[in-house]
């Protein structure tokens, strides 16, 4: 088994071809800090809409070295925090806005993907979430009942039958499925948009470290970069950057790829509509079947390193690995003599509420994206485009989106963030094993810890 080397979609393409390092003091229109999605799409949509703009993006390590290339491959319209965060603050109307704002992202992040030749190995198949447990399917059924009150869901419940004739997962009570997902191959899609805006006359500059990030100056260890605005787009490397280590906390996620599967394991699975998978576990699981029929599937793992610290090249502690496959088999008995081939580890970041943000400090000059906890593969394009639009002030809709300049308090300090997040996921980590020894109903730990993380 490969563990590490950044991650498996990076090792099915292939390393990247470096890039320039920045070659010294610098003057541009925008600079953008990181080369994931979210600095991107940003550069994208502001070369588009501006093409005289000059634009830098620059990048520790490689274009998409970060979660854009670690990612479970998930394409969904998920609001991270949720949509009641943004209706007791903003109304019901704004939370409806964003929702649909997010069902139409997946479709532009497609639609781009064509029109700019990348092949992502996309296929828009819907995100299907099962229950596995009594207490697990009480949690769906009242999710379900919950999303029919909103707009722009489309949610549709399977019974026990029917979800199983669909993707065949053992022990199967219900499932949900909506539209609004599609299945990606990351690396492909992060590679493929460094390309793009490439060829958009966009600068790209790799192996540099941004060591600060001031007000219409950025200081790295190859140069000063001095431009009228500047994005923060380092979501879980955040904290590496002087003055902002407790704003977002560096979550881990790993995630174990499969061997290619044969047709009769196939069969059996009936996975066949190119639906990405989770489930309703507390300490969820989400997982993809690939292009080339394997099964990539994640889950937190060991969620936090003492202070804030991040990984370099996504090695993957041994029980990471074995908890995985564990579900794996659990959710797939026909996957038992299969061989993992390949595990890997990333980081997001996580705000103190668990609500994702974007926008644009006016004195300051400086624009952010991020705290996507995990649902960022859809919502940092819409962070691109906003960014692009408070830069270029345009009164689009999306600025008018509630989670623009939303702000909250940062992190404790140490111990206090490493004894708290360690201990929370074991409590949700117990949690799920007594609602899998047949506990009817959600644990009251798991109620507690979603109080104190702020999830709930």
């Amino acid at each position: 088994m490969l563990n590490g080397d950044v991650s498996h979609w990076w090792h099915e393409i292939g390393a990247p071809t470096p890039r320039p390092e920045l070659p010294g003091d610098l003057t541009v229109d925008v600079a953008v800090v990181g080369a994931g999605y979210t600095g991107l799409w940003t550069a994208y949509y502001l070369k588009k809409a501006r093409p005289a703009l000059r634009i830098a993006v620059i990048e520790q390590r490689h274009a998409g070295y970060g979660a854009s290339g670690r990612n479970g491959g998930w394409l969904t319209n998920s609001i991270t925090g949720g949509r009641e965060r943004y209706a007791s603050g903003h109304g019901r109307d704004a939370a409806e806005r964003f929702q649909r704002a997010m069902n139409e992202t997946v479709d532009e992040v497609i639609r781009v993907a064509a029109a700019e030749g990348i092949d992502a190995d996309i296929v828009k198949g819907g995100e299907f979430t099962v229950a596995r447990t009594p207490a697990q399917e009480a949690r769906l059924r009242a999710f379900a009942a919950e999303e029919r009150a909103w707009r722009h869901t489309d949610l549709t419940v399977l019974e026990a039958a029917e979800a199983t004739a669909r993707i065949a997962v053992r022990d199967t009570r219900a499932a949900v499925w909506h539209p609004h997902a599609a299945r990606i191959q990351p690396a492909r899609l992060v590679a493929g948009l460094a390309d793009a805006v490439e060829r958009l006359g966009v600068e790209i500059y790799e192996r540099t470290t941004v060591q600060e990030i001031a007000p219409r100056r950025l200081t790295t260890d190859h140069g000063t970069v001095a431009a009228e605005h500047i994005v923060r787009a380092t979501e879980g490397f955040t904290a590496n950057l002087k003055g902002l280590h407790r704003v977002w906390l560096p979550m881990n996620s790993s995630l174990i790829a499969t061997e290619p599967l044969p047709a009769a394991v196939w069969d059996e699975l009936r996975w066949s509509g190119g639906e990405v998978l989770g489930d309703f576990a507390h300490v969820y699981m989400y997982a993809q079947r690939t292009a080339d029929d394997r099964i990539a599937i994640g889950g937190r793992g060991k969620p936090y390193r003492y202070g804030s610290r991040t990984d370099t090249d996504g090695r993957t502690p041994l029980s990471t690995v074995q908890t995985l496959e564990g579900i794996l088999h659990r959710f797939f008995p026909a996957t038992a003599g299969a061989a993992i081939e390949h595990a890997w580890s990333g980081v997001l970041g996580v705000p103190r509420d668990w609500a994702a943000t974007v926008g644009l400090d006016r004195r300051t000059g400086i624009a952010w994206g991020g705290g996507y906890v995990g649902t960022g593969v859809t919502a940092t394009n819409l962070a691109g485009r906003t960014i692009a639009d408070l830069i270029l002030e345009h009164d689009s809709e999306i600025v008018g989106l509630p989670w623009v300049n939303h702000r909250v308090r940062r992190w404790e300090p140490e111990p206090l963030r490493w004894i708290a997040t360690t201990g929370l996921y074991a409590a949700y980590g117990m949690a799920d094993r007594a609602e899998a020894a047949g506990r009817a109903t959600t644990s009251p730990i798991a109620r507690i810890a979603d109080v104190v993380t702020g999830r709930h």
